[in-house]
This record gives structure tokens, C-alpha cells and sequence, in this order.
């Protein structure tokens, strides 16, 4: 009974890594790794030790660079923190619109955010994109490992 609990509980931790992975408050990765340590502890699956460790390493340095890649996104392109604060607002405010809703939101809330920092267009447009790219890449890095993570759920759980 307790392993289908744990089970349960696994698979409730999946799916709230891929949902952390596009909202900024949860975090996604680490919640996926979070599942598969629950999984390890039933009679449905027989992680290797290097396996668990790697992916756990991986969780770890994918959730730093989500915070690193998006500023290293941003100054390359010459934007600030606003740029930065209006893409996560708009992450936020796109996710009720739906897939492109974030994205379109991330990229009018950078524009926005280098608008109140700086009244240029021209510098608010690069500056936002940089801001924006900076922030679908570090989703990407976040989505990637969730979505592998998975897969090995899956993959053990069925075998």
C-alpha cells in the first residue's frame, strides 16, 4: 500500500516539475528529482546510485543557471533588472493566455520593464529581447531536465 502511495506522490511531483518549469515560484527540476527519489523508494524501480546522483547534480546546476543565464541573456544585449522583473511578470500574466501567452506576455513585460528603466524604443526592443532570451533559454534548460527526468520515471515504473 505504502508504494502506491509513494508512487502517487512521485507521479504528483512529476507533473509539478514540468509545471515549475514555466512558473518561477515552483521549483521545476528539483521537484521531478523529488519524484524519482520517491519512486526509488518503492518495489517499482531500481535507480543505479550514479544515476540518481547525476541527475540530482543536474537538477542542482540547472536550477543555478536558471538564475544566471537570464542576467548573462539580459546584459549581453544591454537591459537591466526591469527588463528581467517584466519578463517574469509577464511570464506570469501569459500563463492564463495560454502557450503563446508566455511568451508574448515574457516579451511585453521586458519591453515594458526597459520602458520604465530607460524611455528609449529602440534600447527597450534589444534590451527586451535579450531579457526575453535570456529567460525562454533558462526555461528550456529547466524543461529539458524535467522532461528526462520523466522519461526515466516512465521508464522504470513500466518495466
Amino acid at each position: 500500500m505504502s508504494d502506491y502511495i509513494l508512487l502517487s506522490l512521485g507521479i504528483l511531483l512529476m507533473i509539478l516539475g514540468i509545471i515549475g518549469c514555466l512558473v518561477p515560484v515552483l521549483p521545476g527540476p528539483p521537484f521531478s528529482f523529488l519524484g524519482l527519489i520517491l519512486l526509488q523508494l518503492t518495489r517499482f524501480a531500481d535507480f543505479s546510485q550514479t544515476t540518481l546522483i547525476t541527475l540530482g547534480v543536474i537538477a542542482v546546476a540547472v536550477s543555478i543557471l536558471d538564475y544566471i543565464v537570464p542576467v548573462w541573456g539580459t546584459k549581453k544585449f544591454g537591459g537591466s533588472k526591469y527588463g528581467m522583473r517584466g519578463a517574469t511578470v509577464g511570464l506570469i500574466i501569459g500563463i492564463f493566455l495560454g502557450p503563446m501567452g508566455i511568451i508574448i506576455g515574457s516579451l511585453i513585460g521586458a519591453f515594458v520593464g526597459e520602458m520604465i528603466f530607460k524611455d528609449d524604443i529602440n534600447y527597450a526592443l534589444k534590451a527586451g529581447f535579450g531579457s526575453l532570451l535570456g529567460f525562454l533559454t533558462g526555461v528550456g534548460l529547466k524543461l529539458a531536465t524535467s522532461f528526462v527526468m520523466t522519461f526515466y520515471f516512465v521508464k522504470e515504473w513500466i518495466n
